[in-house]
C-alpha cells in the first residue's frame, strides 16, 4: 500500500531564499478562501548583506561610512547589522543598534579596506550603507559616493571608459568563503572590445578579498571615450563598482546600471549642470531607437536637436547633452520610439558641474523604481548640501512620503509628503531638527507613481563643486511567501 508522506515548507522555503534575505515563515492567520490556490503573503526579510569596495588609493582620503535599519525604533525581537573589513578578522567597523537610529564611523588615508557586512532579524529588513570619501587635492581629487551592494552575478557599466586623461577600475569584492571567477568584457561604438590576451576573462577573486581591475589594462591598444562594461560570475557572487578618475575634473564612483529594459529612468541630474553627456547600450544584436525626454519640476520636454537616439545592437552610443537642465533639476526618460517594439537597454549620465579648473564629475545611472521603500544614508543638513529629486515618469501622479532620521550624533526625526506629478522631478530638502552628524532619507511611495528618486550630496572644497549622486532603489524589506492553502503531499512507495 502506498502511503502519502506530507512535503515540508522547507522546500518551498528554499527557492525563496534570495540574495538579499530570507523570510521568515509563519502559519496563515486564517484558511484562504479557495483551498485549491496558494496565496502568497508579505513577510520582513531575515537576513541582508551588503559589500563597500575599497575607497580610495590617495593618503589623503577622508571616508565616512553611515548605515541605518529604517522604521520605528524599538518594536520587538533581536538582531544584528554590522560592516567589517573584507580581507581580514577585524572589529565591526560599523554596527546598526537600533532601527530608525543611524550608526556612522570614519576613515582615513588608503588603507581603509572594503567592507563586507551582514543584518539579521530586526534589523535586516531595508538595511542600507552608504560610503562617502572626500579627497581634497590631486588626481583622484573630489567626493566619491557609493552605496554599498548587495553581491550578485551580472552588472552593466555604461559611462565607462579606457580613454587617455581616464582611470576605470572595476572594483570586485567577493563577501564569501569560496573564490569567485568573473569574467569582464567590453563595448565600444564599433562593438566589442578585444581584450588583451583574454585578459578579461576567468578573474579569480579569491574569498574574504577584493581586488581593483584597471579597464586600460584589459585592452591596451583601445583609446575609447565611452565603453559600457559587462560584469559576470562564472562561480560565486561579488560587489561590482567602478572608480572613475578624469584629469582635471575629479573623481567619482560609477554604480551599475539597472538591469536592460525597455523604457529607463535616469533620476537627479543637478540643475547647475554644465555639462551633461548621455551614455547608453543595447545587448544583443537588434537595434534600438529611442525617444528622449527631461522632466522637470514643470513637466517633460525634449532635448533640442537630441529628441531620439538609435542604438545599434551590441555598440555603444553617445550623445552630449550641453547644459540641458539649464537651471532646474531634472531626470532623463527614455523609451522606446515605437511603443510595439521595447529594446531593452541599459545607460547612464555622465555629469560635470562648475567649470574651468574648479569642475567636478559624477555619475547618474539607470535605476529601478524606489518600489514600497527606498532609503539612502549620509545625509549632510548644511545648507544646500543634500537635495533629493524624485520623478514619476508615466501613469497616475504619486503622494511620496520622506523621513529624515536623527543624526548620528544627535537631533530629531523629520517627515513630509510631497505630491510628484506624472512626467515631472520635483526637489526636497529635509534635514532633522537639530541635526548632528549624518543623517539617512527614506522615500516611501504612499500612492500612484511609480516613483524614481536620487540624492545628490553636495561638499565644496577651495570653490570646486565636489559632489556625488545616487540613485535609490527599493529595500526590499519585504519578500513574498506562500501559505500552506493545502495539503501538498507527494506519493512515496
Amino acid at each position: 500500500m502506498k502511503q502519502r508522506a506530507p512535503l515540508t515548507l522547507a522546500a518551498v522555503a528554499a527557492a525563496l531564499a534570495a540574495v538579499t534575505g530570507v523570510a521568515h515563515l509563519t502559519a496563515p492567520a486564517a484558511p484562504a478562501a479557495d483551498a485549491k490556490t496558494a496565496a502568497a503573503a508579505r513577510m520582513p526579510v531575515e537576513r541582508s548583506a551588503l559589500v563597500c569596495p575599497a575607497p580610495s588609493s590617495s593618503d589623503i582620503a577622508e571616508t565616512t561610512y553611515t548605515a541605518i535599519t529604517p522604521g520605528a525604533a524599538g518594536g520587538g525581537g533581536k538582531g544584528t547589522a554590522r560592516l567589517l573589513g573584507a580581507t581580514k578578522e577585524a572589529k565591526p567597523v560599523l554596527e546598526v543598534k537600533e532601527r530608525g537610529k543611524p550608526a556612522g564611523a570614519t576613515a582615513s588615508g588608503a588603507e581603509a579596506p572594503a567592507l563586507v557586512g551582514v543584518a539579521d532579524g530586526i534589523l535586516a529588513p531595508g538595511w542600507t550603507a552608504q560610503q562617502t570619501t572626500k579627497v581634497a587635492v590631486g588626481r583622484a581629487r573630489g567626493v566619491l559616493g557609493v552605496g554599498c551592494t548587495t553581491p550578485g552575478t551580472d552588472f552593466w557599466f555604461p559611462g565607462a571608459s579606457t580613454a587617455k586623461g581616464r582611470e576605470d577600475y572595476v572594483h570586485l569584492t567577493n563577501p564569501d568563503d569560496t573564490a569567485a571567477v568573473i569574467d569582464i568584457k567590453m563595448f565600444g561604438p564599433d562593438g566589442a572590445v578585444k581584450t588583451e590576451g583574454g585578459t578579461g576573462e576567468n578573474i579569480r577573486i579569491d574569498p574574504k578579498s577584493t581586488k581593483a581591475v584597471s579597464l586600460a589594462s584589459l585592452a591596451p591598444g583601445a583609446q575609447l571615450a565611452d565603453v559600457t562594461a559587462h560584469v559576470t560570475t562564472r562561480a560565486g557572487r561579488v560587489g561590482a563598482s567602478v572608480q572613475v578618475g578624469e584629469e582635471g575634473v575629479g573623481a567619482d564612483w560609477l554604480a551599475a546600471s539597472t538591469d536592460p529594459a525597455g523604457s529607463l529612468v535616469l533620476p537627479g541630474i543637478p540643475a547647475d549642470a554644465a555639462s551633461v553627456r548621455l551614455v547608453a547600450f543595447a545587448p544583443g544584436e537588434e537595434d534600438a531607437d529611442l525617444t528622449v525626454r527631461l522632466a522637470g519640476p514643470n513637466g517633460s520636454i525634449s532635448p533640442a536637436g537630441n529628441e531620439q537616439l538609435h542604438l545599434k545592437g551590441g555598440m555603444t552610443a553617445s550623445v552630449d547633452l550641453k547644459d540641458v537642465t539649464r537651471g532646474e533639476a531634472g531626470s532623463l526618460l527614455l523609451v522606446p520610439a515605437n511603443g510595439k517594439k521595447a529594446v531593452p537597454v541599459v545607460a547612464a549620465v555622465h555629469v560635470v558641474r562648475g567649470s574651468g579648473a574648479k569642475q567636478e564629475l559624477g555619475f547618474v545611472p539607470a535605476a529601478g523604481p524606489v518600489g514600497r521603500r527606498a532609503t539612502v544614508a549620509d545625509n549632510r543638513a548644511d545648507e544646500n548640501a543634500t537635495v533629493l529629486s524624485l520623478t514619476v515618469a508615466g501613469g497616475p501622479d504619486a503622494k511620496v512620503k520622506v523621513t529624515a532620521s536623527g543624526g548620528t550624533e544627535g537631533g530629531e526625526p523629520a517627515s513630509k509628503e510631497v505630491t510628484v506629478k506624472a512626467g515631472t522631478t520635483q526637489t526636497v530638502s529635509l534635514a532633522p531638527a537639530g541635526a548632528k552628524g549624518a543623517y539617512a532619507l527614506t522615500v516611501e511611495t504612499v500612492s500612484g507613481g511609480p516613483v524614481y528618486a536620487a540624492r545628490t550630496l553636495t561638499l565644496p572644497h577651495e570653490g570646486i563643486p565636489m559632489f556625488t549622486i545616487q540613485p535609490l532603489s527599493d529595500d526590499h524589506a519585504m519578500v513574498s511567501v506562500p501559505k500552506a492553502t493545502q495539503d501538498l503531499t507527494v506519493l512515496t512507495g
